[in-house]
């Protein structure tokens, strides 16, 4: 039966962009909200940020993180506490400044983050060193109003996960910080098949206010790089300005050291930039909110029998019974635009000889397997799923993964074979914003595992003991 062709989607290597809107907007992720920047998750976009809240949230809580929720409006007075960390946000803050037809005797900002929310909590919860550490992590949404907007990866509203964590010793926060990139790689690649690349931040693109920032750093299907989450050590910079201190075992007073991480729905748009096709989605099994769709050729009793059979039968996966009077050929197409990995045709022909057809959204290769073996194949078939996306990601990220020595060559890269570039570099924030002007690109990473060894400087020439990797972002 010929399938039913959903809405249009632009071919991905004709036009990324609207490729990647095409299929956000035809998966029905998400609707645009009526203030610019801001989108409506509908329920399919949501269950997929569900599933990794879920996961992520088990990990956390592995590690004693406790979930709180902090308010939502933040006073002027108390944000500008901290000098750098309000330069950073400045230009994206939102702003309230009446009620009803009162006029604030003092702003109030909408929180683009709640470091200093914390900061101010903790102030007066931390008194001893018995009180350490805290962990703590919020599930909210944050408002940074950005000039440029695109679902999951740019929106001024957007969805998060922000721990924070205060220490009486630096190496225990120092510890935990990485602790937290670690949980955030494994997830990268175990779950949601993207490979990463962990590393440490550069002066100018490290956290404002932070002492260290690590970031785990992907490379999209058209060769352009994206920040997938970030874990920053502050020491004791926000407990200096906030007046955090506790007593040591000693009876001495000592300032916190405090921590921050986070990621966002932009994780959502990695997920699509990284695996889905031109047929639409292709989502890893372990965040798909369909894992496996049934869809039943006729509406008989027998194979509404059948059907019903198999989804106890795969009770380990979320499974779906198209119930739908959609015609077959739609309900294919629309199993295929939302990226669900595995399908299930039953149809009369087939159960006369006691088989079912099985397919891959990845490969879409189709074979008949005998209902006593349903169960094995899927199991076989996710597991392969997922390996095959992943590969296809990591293969993709090693074919645009060059080195360069000089800003020549760098350039010539980047207008040959767009990807990461891995250059010995200075680490000045002078030099680095030179060669934004230059290329429009920034420093992803400073890799871990890359040899540190010395030289010159790919765009200054100074002495240079830095290999970092620079790249055109999202």
């Amino acid at each position: 039966m010929k399938k039913q062709q959903l809405e249009k989607i632009t071919p991905r290597d004709k036009n990324f962009s609207q490729w990647y809107t095409d299929v956000v907007l035809n998966a029905k992720l998400v609707e645009y909200g009526p203030v610019k920047g801001t989108i409506i998750f509908r329920p399919y976009g949501y269950a997929i940020w569900e599933n990794i809240q879920k996961i992520l949230d088990l990990e956390f809580k592995k590690i004693g993180v406790e979930n709180v929720y902090f308010p939502l409006l933040i006073p002027e007075s108390l944000f500008n506490k901290e000098k750098s960390h309000i330069e950073g946000f400045a230009p994206e803050m939102a702003t309230v400044t009446q009620v009803g037809d009162k006029i604030l005797e003092e702003k109030l900002f909408i929180r683009p983050t709640s470091e200093v929310l914390m900061a101010n909590f903790f102030e007066k919860e931390v008194k001893s060193y018995r009180d350490l550490p805290l962990l703590y992590n919020q599930w909210n949404n944050v408002m940074r109003w950005e000039k440029t907007t695109r679902p999951f990866l740019r929106t001024s509203e957007f969805l998060w996960q922000e721990g924070h964590t205060i220490h009486n010793n630096q190496e225990e926060a120092k510890k935990l910080t990485l602790k937290i990139l670690e949980i955030y790689s494994n997830f990268a690649n175990d779950v949601l098949m993207i490979p990463v690349i962990n590393g440490q931040k550069t002066e100018h693109e490290k956290f404002a206010g932070a002492q260290e920032t690590y970031t785990i750093e992907s490379l999209m299907h058209d060769g352009q790089a994206l920040q997938a989450g970030t874990s920053h050590y502050f020491g004791n910079n926000f407990s200096k300005v906030y007046d955090i201190k506790f007593q040591n075992n000693e009876g001495k007073w000592e300032y916190a050291y405090s921590t921050s991480w986070g990621v966002s729905t932009r994780l959502i748009g990695a997920i699509i930039m990284s695996h889905s096709d031109d047929s639409g989605l292709v989502l890893p099994s372990k965040v798909s909110p369909i894992q496996v769709q049934i869809i039943n050729v006729q509406n008989t009793d027998q194979i509404q029998d059948v059907s019903t059979k198999l989804q106890q039968e795969l009770d380990q996966y979320r499974v779906n019974i198209d119930q739908s009077d959609k015609s077959f050929g739609f309900k294919i197409s629309e199993a295929e635009i939302k990226g669900i990995p595995v399908r299930i045709e039953v149809g009369p022909r087939d159960l006369e000889n006691g088989q079912v057809t099985i397919s891959r959204r990845d490969t879409k290769e189709k074979i008949l397997v005998k209902l006593d073996q349903v169960k094995t194949t899927v199991e076989a078939m996710i597991k392969a799923y997922d390996q095959n996306i992943y590969q296809i990601a990591l293969d993709n990220r090693e074919q645009r993964t060059s080195q360069a020595e000089t800003i020549e060559e760098y350039q010539k890269i980047l207008d040959t074979n767009q990807g990461l570039v891995l250059v010995p570099f200075c680490g000045e924030i002078a030099c680095e914003e030179d060669v934004k002007k230059k290329t429009s690109t920034n420093s992803r990473c400073i890799p871990f595992g890359v040899e540190q060894t010395k030289g010159k400087c790919f765009n200054c020439q100074k002495e240079s003991t830095l290999r970092v990797y620079f790249a055109r972002a999202y």
